[in-house]
């Protein structure tokens, strides 16, 4: 039987047909709904395979909904190989529909200046309770019909820092963090810096819309709001691994006009390793 590791990296890797096209697999894990995560990772390792370079950076856009019962077509441009960066627009299509469309910049590994901020200060993940268990703990408020997407084992193992319930949201501050890694060792043949950069995108999308949500007490999970990622940016800093424990630290800055705008950044052993920001709908249902 394969692990769940092994599941998720076998989901976001895609099959290459021809000269810059690539078929990505679907899951049905939170049922019809398509995780713009895995989107963002899969557009991610598309773009990585046609270049040797390491990606520094992806800026992409969602456009429509998409379907977890279809596959997913990717087609890869290639906008330019320069002396340092590489440049690569990837349009992903279902249904002879783009529904999503990316920008991914590759650059050569450089020594230079060095520096940034200072890591935030929290309790470690061994402090911490586990997402699914937590789960467990507000199982009674989770509505019949959602509970089985719901209360389903996500692909990776997250210890939250400030736990909330979705299904009774309270008004918070919009600082909110947890701590990530894959269950298990990511399998050798597919131990490379794109996997690891992959998963750390396919992650980022997770929670990172609820956090323009807290100020407001409104939640997807109970129906108060229609909530979507618009677009999402990452920054590759350095390499780091996603079996090792890395610590996601969100808050927003604003949220006007039905969207809110939310920034991440990816904390290991105290360096900055990626730095993530995400636009989203956040609009009130009448």
């Amino acid at each position: 039987m394969r692990s769940i590791t092994q599941k998720l990296v076998d989901l976001l890797d895609v099959q290459q047909l021809d000269d810059g096209l690539f078929q990505g697999q679907n899951t049905r894990l939170f049922g019809s709904h398509l995780v713009g995560g895995q989107l963002v990772a899969q557009a991610l390792i598309a773009a990585s395979k046609t270049t040797n370079r390491p990606a520094h950076s992806l800026h992409a856009y969602f456009i429509r909904s998409g379907r977890t019962d279809i596959p997913i077509l990717y087609k890869v441009e290639n906008l330019r190989d320069g002396k340092s960066f590489s440049t690569r627009q990837v349009h992903a299509w279902q249904n002879g529909h783009i529904i999503f469309s990316a920008m991914v910049s590759f650059a050569n590994i450089e020594e230079g200046l060095e520096n940034q901020i200072e890591p935030p200060l929290y309790p470690s993940p061994d402090e911490l309770i586990p997402e699914q268990q937590l789960k467990q703990m507000i199982y009674e408020d989770v509505p019949e019909p959602t509970r089985a997407i719901f209360m389903r084992q996500f692909f990776i193992n997250i210890h939250p820092v400030q736990p909330f319930n979705p299904f009774k949201p309270i008004k918070l501050d919009t600082n909110y963090a947890e701590y990530f890694q894959t269950f298990e060792t990511i399998p050798t043949q597919q131990d490379t810096p794109m996997m690891h950069q992959a998963i750390a995108a396919y992650y980022s999308d997770y929670n990172l819309l609820t956090v323009s949500l807290r100020p407001h007490g409104v939640s997807y999970a109970n129906g108060g709001v229609r909530s979507a990622s618009l677009d999402h940016s990452i920054y590759f800093h350095t390499d780091f691994r996603v079996d090792e424990w890395l610590l996601y630290d969100m808050n927003a800055t604003v949220s006007s006009q039905s969207r809110g705008l939310n920034f991440g950044r990816m904390w290991q052993d105290g360096r900055l390793v990626c730095s993530v920001n995400q636009e989203s709908l956040m609009r009130l249902k009448q």
